[in-house]
């Protein structure tokens, strides 16, 4: 059953259809050639998006239910249509992260109806198949995802009126809309249901926290299949009548490979960004280019970064990120403002944002979500945004208790004024051999302020030594990298934090997805595997 939901305010589908006859853009894609792109209007791509859902309504109508739809596309105007299509029809979505392996897309797509591709995807689902890996279900087809034949279709289709469709859509219940994935550690991923009021609940209250302006014009630079950038990549811009901006086809997002990060960043002046939501490591990225000049004044920075003069809202989350980088991101008037959510949300919980921030902290909690601590302070939250129960259980699974409160696993503290600090994970908190209790993640964090360290992750439990994997960037000299990871740990970090056994990892190494989720969390089993069952690499001049 459906948790009840106290409000939702606005229906998300209804709010979309409003703009179904706006030649605004919606959707922009960079070129790679650095010349104008390519641009699709709201009218073409909700009409598209209405076309498509027609299809679904009608195989829903032969099953009986709703049509479960597995998406394996790349952030593209195709994603934006399929996911739209779904939205309209009330089709329950399962959104494929690329950087999935074969095993895993298979277990997150063991339900599905059908699954909707771009090129790369039906590309994707063919390497699979010649490695002998069955990834879809008996009897689940492949839809191409045609956008030019939908938009044409559009313009002459015979579709019910916007007014109509809206009222439909405003007097619908709730119903579970996409599984989405988390980020777990393990080969099978379970899948989180998330439920439209829910999301609807989730995006007004963000809407309540930052002017419309904000969402202009954001950059994407992290998988639609992450939950956080459809609501604040998709929904939050297009519900505020703005577009959102793709990279070049082709370009590898943050989170797919270690080096992306570097290769975004000599586009963002092209793009022009208005907002965008980054990973932890993109921080140092942006703090070395403010660095390459301190002397320019605002203005010029802005200008030289982001390709305008006006503010950027640079939202980051997932991990955290050092006081003193945040600090130095401030001095130099590129603010960053760290969040915390999770899928079991429907992603965000709490936000720092322009003039309701607070460094070191996540921010307040969201309108709709109340925050407190568990006697072993485990943060506890409830809300109208948590999701309808996993697809499958393991032990990474979060718990519901019989008063509406969502355990979340995170240890935390809470200030007077309701900023929340997250201080590590409850089942991450390990204890050395030593019987020292450790939290990686502030660790981590710390070995991150090393401008040429990418990601970081740590291993103590049990163990004599604290064991450390540190990714760096891919022209690094390694005996120089470690000598500086040594000194800074000697001179940063107390006895039981520093790793006091180094091994390196090249950003472009393609073991890197093996070690870090798409989220750039460490896989920690497969880090300490790793650690404990190897020797360190051998160093070499």
């Amino acid at each position: 059953m459906l948790p009840d939901v106290m409000s939702h305010t606005t229906s998300l589908t209804a709010g979309l259809l409003r703009r179904a006859e706006s030649d605004a853009a919606m959707v922009e894609v960079l070129s790679s050639t650095g010349g104008p792109g390519v641009r699709h209007t709201y009218r073409e791509l909700i009409g598209a998006a209405r076309v498509f859902a027609n299809d679904l309504r009608r195989r829903q109508e032969a099953l009986g239910r709703p049509v479960r739809v597995g998406l394996l596309a790349d952030n593209s105007a195709q994603w934006v249509v399929a996911d739209l299509a779904a939205l309209f029809a009330r089709a329950v979505e399962i959104p494929v992260p690329m950087a999935f392996t074969a095993e895993q897309a298979s277990s997150l797509l063991a339900d599905a109806d059908l699954c909707l591709v771009d090129p790369r995807g039906e590309r994707w689902l063919e390497r699979a198949t010649a490695q002998g890996v069955q990834v879809l279900p008996a009897g689940c087809e492949i839809v191409g995802i045609d956008l030019p034949g939908l938009i044409e279709a559009a313009a002459d289709a015979r579709l019910p009126s916007i007014d109509a469709e809206i009222a439909a859509a405003e007097a619908a219940g709730d119903t579970v809309v996409k599984v989405v994935h988390t980020s777990g550690t393990t080969s099978a991923p379970k899948g989180v249901r998330v439920r439209l009021h829910g999301m609807e609940a989730l995006l007004a209250s963000l809407g309540g926290r930052v002017d419309d302006a904000v969402f202009a014009r954001y950059l994407s630079v992290v998988p639609l299949s992450l939950l956080i950038e459809q609501v604040a990549g998709l929904y939050m811009p297009f519900l505020n009548g703005g577009s959102v901006t793709f990279l070049p086809p082709g370009t590898a997002l943050i989170g797919t490979v270690a080096d992306a990060g570097p290769r975004m960043l000599s586009l963002l002046r092209q793009a022009q960004p208005t907002a965008m939501v980054v990973p932890p490591t993109v921080a140092g990225l942006l703090l070395a280019l403010c660095e390459q000049n301190p002397t320019e004044d605002l203005a010029q920075r802005r200008h030289r970064l982001f390709g305008h003069t006006g503010p950027v809202f640079i939202a980051c989350g997932g991990a955290p990120v050092s006081l003193d980088v945040l600090e130095r991101l401030e001095a130099f008037g590129i603010p960053l403002y760290e969040g915390y959510g999770l899928s079991e949300n429907t992603s965000v919980v709490a936000w720092n944002f322009p003039g309701q921030f607070r460094f070191g902290t996540v921010g307040r909690p969201l309108d709709h979500v109340r925050a407190r601590l568990a006697q072993d302070g485990e943060l506890l939250i409830r809300s109208t945004s948590l999701f309808a129960g996993y697809t499958q259980e393991d032990p990474s699974s979060v718990v519901v208790d019989d008063q509406g409160w969502l355990h979340t696993g995170d240890l935390a503290t809470i200030d007077d004024d309701g900023y929340i600090r997250i201080t590590g994970r409850k089942k991450s908190l390990v204890i050395t051999a030593a019987g020292r209790n450790l939290s990686p993640e502030w660790v981590e964090a710390r070995y991150r302020e090393l401008g040429f360290v990418r990601e970081a992750a740590i291993v103590a439990d049990g163990l004599d030594e604290v064991l450390g994997l540190f990714v760096i960037d891919a022209g690094t000299d390694r005996v120089e990298a470690r000598r500086q990871i040594e000194q800074f740990g000697a001179g940063s970090l107390s006895a039981i934090e520093r790793a006091t056994s180094v091994r390196l990892l090249a950003e472009d190494d393609p073991q890197y997805a093996t070690f870090f989720t798409v989220t750039g969390r460490p896989r920690r089993d497969a880090v300490r595997d790793l650690l404990t069952r190897t020797a360190p690499e051998e160093i070499t001049a």
